[in-house]
C-alpha cells in the first residue's frame, strides 16, 4: 500500500494523473506506467524508511517533539524547547511539553517549528523559462537596454504556444520546487487560459503538487479562451466546497479589456478578486477611478501597487484590501519602487510573493530579505539624513509575519493557515538550525531571514500530511518530471522560436 496516494501500488511507483495522457505528447516517447529506481526514487526510498511509523495517519496523532517552535501567534507565545501535536491534519496544541501518549513521534531537537511560508502571487506555469529573463524589465517603456520584456516576450511569444501537457508539467514541477522550499501555500496567477483544457490542465497541476493552493484564474488568449466566463464551470467542478486544499481568487487585471465582467463574475460567484497595479503599465488613472467609484473591497488583493497616487492609496486602505508584494522582482523589472513604506504606514496587509521565475527565484527567504534590506535602507537613509520622524526599522520577526500571517489573512485563510494555532490546518516547517550556515542559534527570527535557505528546510508538512522528510522531497521521482519539463520547455522555444543558448544574452 502506498502511503502517498493510497493506491496499492509500491510507494513512489504511481504515474501522476496526467502522466499515461501526457507521455507521448512530452518528448515523443511513452513513459512506463510504473516508475524506474532513479536516483531522485532512490533517495526518498531511503527517507521514507526513516519516517516514523503512523505520521499522518487518519485517527493517528502525531507530536512534534522538542523543537524551537516558532508559532507566530502571540496567544499561543513561543518555547525555546517546544512541542506541536496534530490530529487529522489539524493543530491540537502547542507548548513546552505535551504528554501525547502513543502519538507517533517526530524528533526536532535543533529545528525551528515554524507555520509554512505563503507566496501570494506566483506565475507558475512559467517553470520551464526559469532564468529566461533574468535580464528583462516588465515592459519595453521607450528606455529598454535590451529587445526581450516580459510582456512582450513571456505572455505574447511563449505563453501563447503553450499545450495544455505543458501547463500541468510546469504546475506541477513549480510546485514541487517550492514545497522543497518551505512554501505550503500559494496563489498561483495563472495567465495561460487559451482554453478549457488549459484551464483544468493548470487545476491538476496545482492539486497534484500536494500542498495548499490558491487557483487564481486570470487571462488568457486565443481563440479557445473562454475567460472570465468559464469561472463559473471550474467553480463548480473544482472548487464547490470552501472546505477544500485548493480554493480559487478571481484576476481582474484593469489594463485588459473587459475587466469590468470579470469583476462582475468574480463577486457574482464570491470569490475574492486579485490584479496587477503597476504605475509603468499606465494603471493609475483607472485604478484612481475604480477608488473613487467605491469598487473597491477588503475581497481586493493587489500585487505590486508601484507608482500609484496618493488618492490611490486612500481608497485602497480605506477598503481594507491587500498588499502583495515581490520586492526582487520589483527592483530588477522596473515595476517602479517598491512601496513597502506607504503599505505599513497605511495599515494594510501586506504578503510577500515570488512572482516570475524566468527572472528570480520563487523561494520566501530571498523575499524576505529584499524585503526587510530595502525597507531598513530608506529608514537609515533618512536617519542619516537628519529626517526627525525616520521609519521605524523593520525587524526579522516583522519579516517572518508578511511571509506567514499576513499572506495567509490577504489569501482569506487567516482562519486556516499561517500560524502554529490550535485548531488549524498543520502547515508546518521543520528548518535546520544546526546547520554549519547557521549554528550556533542565537536569534531564531534573525537566523531564519538574514541566515537561512532552501537548504534549511528539514522537513515540510501539509495539512498533516509530511511532504518532505530530513530534506528530501518523497512522493515525486522528481528526475522523471525534470526529464518532462526539459521536453516541455524544448516544445515550447522551439514552437516560440527561439533557441536554447545557455551562454547567450537571456531573452
Amino acid at each position: 500500500m502506498c502511503r502517498l496516494c493510497d493506491s496499492n501500488k509500491p510507494e513512489l511507483a504511481c504515474p501522476t494523473r496526467r502522466d499515461l495522457l501526457t507521455a507521448t505528447a512530452v518528448g515523443g516517447v511513452a513513459l512506463a506506467a510504473s516508475v524506474l529506481l532513479t536516483s531522485s526514487v532512490a533517495a526518498q526510498q531511503t527517507a521514507l524508511s526513516t519516517l516514523p511509523e503512523g505520521i499522518g495517519e487518519q485517527g493517528r496523532k502525531t507530536l512534534i517533539k522538542g523543537g524551537i517552535v516558532l508559532s507566530v501567534d502571540d496567544e499561543v507565545g513561543n518555547f525555546p524547547v517546544g512541542d506541536v501535536l496534530i490530529e487529522n491534519g489539524r493543530i491540537v496544541a502547542v507548548a513546552a511539553n505535551i504528554d501525547a501518549g502513543d502519538a507517533a513521534i517526530i524528533d526536532a531537537t535543533g529545528k525551528i517549528v515554524m507555520p509554512g511560508f505563503i507566496d501570494t502571487h506566483h506565475h507558475q506555469f512559467e517553470t520551464a523559462l526559469r532564468s529566461q529573463l533574468a535580464h528583462g524589465i516588465l515592459i519595453n517603456d521607450g528606455r529598454a537596454v535590451n529587445a526581450a520584456n516580459y510582456y512582450d516576450t513571456v505572455l505574447q511569444k511563449f505563453s501563447l504556444v503553450y499545450r495544455p501537457q505543458d501547463v500541468y508539467i510546469n504546475e506541477l514541477f513549480g510546485g514541487i520546487s517550492q514545497l522543497d522550499a518551505g512554501v505550503t501555500t500559494v496563489m498561483d496567477v495563472s495567465q495561460i487560459h487559451h482554453s478549457p483544457e488549459h484551464s483544468d490542465a493548470a487545476i491538476e497541476g496545482l492539486r497534484d503538487a500536494g500542498r495548499r493552493g490558491v487557483f487564481g484564474y486570470f487571462e488568457g488568449w486565443g481563440e479557445g479562451a473562454r475567460y472570465p466566463d468559464d469561472a463559473r464551470r471550474i467553480k463548480e467542478q473544482y472548487f464547490s466546497s470552501n472546505d477544500q486544499l485548493t480554493t480559487m481568487i478571481m484576476g481582474g487585471e484593469i489594463y485588459l479589456p473587459g475587466y469590468e465582467k470579470a469583476w462582475e463574475v468574480g463577486r457574482d460567484l464570491g470569490l475574492p478578486i486579485a490584479l496587477h497595479v503597476v504605475g509603468t503599465f499606465g494603471m493609475q488613472p483607472t485604478f484612481d477611478e475604480l477608488g473613487a467609484a467605491g469598487l473597491f473591497s477588503d475581497d481586493n488583493i493587489f500585487i505590486h501597487m508601484t507608482g500609484m497616487s496618493d488618492n490611490g492609496w486612500k481608497y485602497a486602505a480605506d477598503a481594507g484590501a491587500h498588499i502583495s508584494m515581490a520586492v526582487p522582482i520589483e527592483m530588477h523589472m522596473r515595476h517602479g519602487t517598491p512601496p513597502i513604506q506607504q503599505a505599513i504606514d497605511s495599515g494594510m496587509g501586506l504578503s510577500l510573493s515570488s512572482d516570475v521565475e524566468c527572472t528570480m527565484t520563487a523561494d520566501m527567504f530571498t523575499q524576505m530579505r529584499g524585503l526587510i534590506t530595502l525597507q531598513r535602507m530608506f529608514a537609515n537613509a533618512a536617519a542619516l539624513e537628519g529626517v526627525a520622524d525616520f521609519p521605524t526599522l523593520m525587524q526579522p520577526m516583522d519579516a517572518i509575519r508578511h511571509a506567514t500571517i499576513a499572506g495567509a489573512e490577504g489569501l482569506k485563510l487567516g482562519k486556516v493557515t499561517g500560524s502554529l494555532t490550535p485548531g488549524k490546518a498543520a502547515d508546518i516547517v521543520l528548518l535546520d538550525a544546526r546547520a554549519i550556515n547557521v549554528a550556533p542559534l542565537n536569534n531564531v527570527a534573525g537566523a531564519v531571514v538574514t541566515l537561512m535557505e532552501r537548504s534549511n528546510v528539514d522537513t515540510v508538512i501539509v495539512d498533516g500530511q509530511v511532504k518532505k522528510w530530513q530534506g528530501q522531497l518523497i512522493g515525486f521521482d522528481i528526475d522523471r518530471l525534470r526529464t518532462e519539463l526539459e521536453a516541455s520547455r524544448d516544445y515550447i522555444f522551439a514552437q516560440a522560436g527561439v533557441a536554447v543558448d545557455l551562454f547567450g544574452e537571456p531573452g
